[in-house]
């Protein structure tokens, strides 16, 4: 079954470019692409896609505002932010709203299909320096007492290698468990409300302590 997509984008050329990306997926459709908030909603809520691509600086309605409007219907519908943006304040609020992954537009197009079938299956697709961001705010603010119960030694394990920048298949290795049980452990923390980007290609993204590198690390193991 394929999975369904809709677009909110206001530039045209970069609407038109996701738009021939999905149509060389042959497991994803899209519904429809719009330009504005204000157009997309309504159909969004009408054609109930599987995941919407969704820019944050629209005309009017914000794409974060859109997004809260999104949950408020079906709060399990997946989101995934399509920008330029980079700032930590842009990125929490996007997040909070209740988006699951976040992608800088400079990316390569390419990664987009794998973005969408992460975040279908329960991931959290994210450029690798937006990942570094959420780990690193997360060191800051640590976890309350409650939340450091429900995290067992390994779930910090795991997270701390993800904010070294490893991959699932490197931090299955050094921690001698499958990429599955890796992958189980990521979405129990999107449970605790800890989004982490989904590591499962082999190419190794940068792990100095001010990446440059916008590339998305996601897909099927």
């Amino acid at each position: 079954m394929k999975k369904t997509v809709v677009i909110v984008e206001d530039d045209s050329r970069l609407r038109g470019q996701l738009i021939k990306t999905l149509e060389l997926a042959q497991d994803i459709t899209c519904l429809g692409a719009y330009a504005s908030a204000e157009a997309a909603l309504p159909e969004i809520l009408n054609k109930q896609p599987d995941v919407v691509l969704m820019d944050i600086k629209l005309p009017g309605m914000t794409g974060i505002e859109c997004v809260l409007e999104i949950k408020k219907t079906f709060p399990q519908m997946q989101v995934i932010m399509v920008t330029n943006y980079e700032e930590s304040e842009r990125i929490f609020h996007a997040l909070k709203a209740g988006a699951s992954g976040y992608i800088i537009k400079s990316d390569s197009p390419d990664q987009l299909p794998g973005a969408i079938r992460d975040v279908f299956k329960g991931g959290s697709p994210m450029s690798s320096s937006i990942a570094r961001k959420v780990v690193h705010h997360f060191h800051l603010i640590g976890v309350s007492p409650k939340e450091a119960e429900n995290l067992s030694p390994r779930e910090r394990e795991v997270i701390e290698l993800l904010a070294q920048g490893f991959i699932y298949k490197e931090i299955s290795e050094k921690l001698d468990i499958g990429v599955t049980t890796v992958r189980t452990l990521i979405t129990e923390f999107n449970r605790y409300g800890f989004p982490f980007a989904s590591r499962t290609k082999s190419a190794k993204p940068s792990r100095s302590k001010s990446p440059r590198s916008c590339r998305v690390i996601c897909g099927t193991n």
